[in-house]
């Protein structure tokens, strides 16, 4: 029998290791591109190995853990993340580390999913909000990192702390192992036969896109403000970079709060008031009237997205109960086109027509999570029980 306390705080400390795995990654680049002297574009094209990677474990999580349970996949994950650290720190060929990388997405897509799952399953009741609190560990693992990094960069090279920052993914392993969960809901027929089953299902697609474009507007947040403010108000690099950790704050806090002192809050009202969160915080950016304003716009955009992912996730656990991880498979593999395809797409706007048109694309984004918002809500309520 497992203690679903325990559960909880493993899968939180999976996902804090997955959030502190992808800061320590982006923060080395410059050491990888240094070692293997390589130019810009191949630097990006390497780098752009890890979505795929965490593309393809967040495709076989669900089955896998519906088929055979949490706990073995968590600590297969887990040892391949180890490796994806390992090799990654001390590959001497660049083949060999576009291996590693692949390998290190596909354990923290793995991780990623299988966290999320765990903790819908083990949520009696209130999955939002219990999904919400699992989110801030990987908001913890984004901000503290980079604090961490930045006083051991000048004192030791990027390979011993890339190493040792992977030792932490074995102790998780070893928790895993020491620990009981949930035990496996499909031992009887294939998950994957069933997730294909998902795909023609109206409610699944319906929450899919919400998070493709929920998926999408945290992707074009991440990778194109620091662009936008120094293009539009003229800020040094290390202002834009600080305001985008206080938009990565805003997301946080807001987590925690709904996972706390607004739990028993109405779904359909938290995702109204997101929203219009975005709206404000959008708008707030496009003026462009000052710094500080745009700051104030980071942390309520980052307030609007944190109840997305936590919230339609708790609708799909509920709603799929005896496929969930299936499901959830389902819905993060549509979410991560999203973030793919729309960081492509707001590339050639920004190259063709200029990074201004940033607060135009979230816009939009806002406009059609709004439509499948109002589309799912009806939904849940004409047939609150029925997959159909």
């Amino acid at each position: 029998m497992y203690k679903a306390r325990l559960v909880f705080f493993a899968a939180c400390l999976g996902l804090l290791l997955f959030g502190i795995g992808l800061i320590t990654l982006g923060s080395v680049a410059t050491g990888l591109r240094e070692k293997f002297m390589l130019d810009e574009i191949t630097a990006g094209t390497l780098f752009s190995i890890m979505p795929f990677g965490i593309l393809t474990g967040s495709l076989v999580f669900g089955p896998l853990c519906d088929k055979y349970g949490y706990k073995v996949f968590l600590i297969i994950s887990s040892l391949c993340m180890f490796a994806g650290f390992q090799g990654i720190a001390y590959a001497g060929d660049l083949s060999l580390l576009k291996i590693f990388i692949f390998l290190f997405g596909l354990a923290g897509g793995a991780i990623n999913g299988a966290t999320n799952a765990v903790v819908a399953d083990i949520s009696m009741e209130n999955k939002g909000a219990n999904l919400s609190l699992l989110g801030v560990s990987f908001a913890v693992g984004a901000l503290g990192m980079p604090f961490i990094l930045g006083i051991l960069e000048g004192r030791y090279p990027f390979s011993a702390i890339l190493s040792s920052v992977g030792f932490l993914t074995l102790l998780a392993a070893a928790f895993f192992a020491l620990i009981n969960f949930p035990p496996a809901k499909q031992k009887q027929g294939m998950p994957v036969l069933q997730g294909m089953k998902l795909l023609g299902d109206n409610f699944i697609l319906l929450v899919g896109f919400f998070l493709f474009c929920q998926s999408a507007y945290e992707a074009v947040i991440n990778n194109w403000t620091t662009s936008y403010l120094i293009d539009q108000l003229s800020v040094s690099r290390s202002n834009a970079l600080y305001a985008l950790s206080l938009y990565v704050v805003g997301m946080a806090v807001t987590r925690l709060l709904a996972g706390s002192v607004f739990r028993k809050a109405k779904p359909h009202s938290i995702m109204y008031v997101s929203l219009g969160l975005l709206f404000l915080g959008a708008t707030l950016l496009r003026l462009n009237h000052s710094f500080e304003l745009a700051v104030c716009g980071l942390i309520i955009t980052g307030a609007g997205l944190a109840s997305g992912f936590p919230v339609m996730l708790g609708f799909v656990g509920e709603r799929y109960a005896a496929l969930s991880a299936t499901a959830f498979s389902v819905v993060l593999v549509i979410a991560l086109i999203g973030n793919i395809l729309v960081t492509y797409l707001m590339g050639l706007i920004a190259q063709g027509y200029g990074i201004s048109n940033l607060t135009l694309v979230t816009y939009l984004l806002n406009a059609v999570m709004f439509i499948l918002t109002l589309l799912i809500i009806r939904k849940i309520n004409i047939n609150p029980l029925n997959n159909k």
